[in-house]
């Protein structure tokens, strides 16, 4: 039952977000604008609600008295496709910060860039932190948030953090504050896995970090507030859902 549900999942969740970026690659031609609407109201919400009734997950945000639909820089774990999808269903006009390759996707790419992302390139060093922070503060002008991964990319609950210094330098030059947000995605949408386990996917948003701390203290007490409020979801969800246990390596304490 698992492989044909995952199986009748990904052929229509897949399918919504491959329409949903033909659809806006053309409608970005009259309207970027548009873009956003159709996205956040219309194509995600689909997505979520086959992820539901497909695939057997639920979404369960706490924290929401933290969210601000106007402003700010939301730091999210990234354990797997999910957020990348769903996030902007609950951030309505937030934008994310993303690897540049993925614009030049055909439609994919394309729909992203009429969006109104972030391309980051990597390879780039220094300059590309230049172009991600000249765009940033275009788009958080036009009260757009900014959701960025700090870690850059996914990585499986068990896996050690890797935080990078991008959300560093947006935290101390855009002079806005930054919302953590911890997630046990990982557990059900399992990074290059084909399988989607039914259960609750849970997005915690966390108390803002308020724009006054230096590089390293900045960087310490997001790590500290997202990796602690992972490992308290990690252990919430191996109560929940034991059998999820054995994805995990097993030398993994949680």
């Amino acid at each position: 039952m698992l492989y044909i549900r995952s199986l009748l999942f990904n052929i229509a969740g897949y399918s919504i977000i491959g329409s949903g970026c033909v659809f806006n690659s053309l409608l970005g031609l009259i309207s970027k604008r548009a873009t956003i609407k159709t996205w956040n109201y219309f194509f995600i919400p689909l997505f979520i609600l086959a992820l539901r009734y497909i695939a057997g997950i639920t979404i369960e945000l706490r924290g929401t008295e933290h969210i601000n639909q106007t402003s700010g820089i939301y730091a999210g774990k990234h354990q797997s496709a999910v957020e990348t999808f769903v996030l902007t269903g609950f951030l309505k006009n937030a934008t994310y910060v993303l690897k540049k390759e993925l614009i030049y996707i055909p439609f994919f790419g394309w729909a992203q860039a009429m969006y109104g992302m972030i391309p980051i390139d990597r390879s780039a060093g220094s300059a590309a932190m230049k172009i991600m922070l000249r765009r940033a503060k275009e788009l958080s002008a036009q009260a757009r948030p900014i959701i960025i991964f700090p870690e850059g990319t996914r990585k499986s609950p068990e896996q050690t953090p890797d935080y990078k210094p991008g959300v560093a330098l947006l935290y101390q030059h855009l002079g806005l504050p930054v919302i953590p947000i911890a997630c046990n995605t990982g557990f059900f949408w399992r990074k290059n896995s084909f399988l989607r386990y039914p259960g609750k996917i849970i997005f915690e948003f966390m108390p803002p970090i308020a724009p006054s701390l230096n590089k390293q203290e900045f960087m310490q007490q997001l790590q500290n507030a997202i990796e602690t409020k992972c490992h308290e979801l990690n252990l919430e969800t191996l109560r929940d859902y034991p059998h999820l246990r054995k994805m995990l390596s097993s030398d993994y304490k949680g």
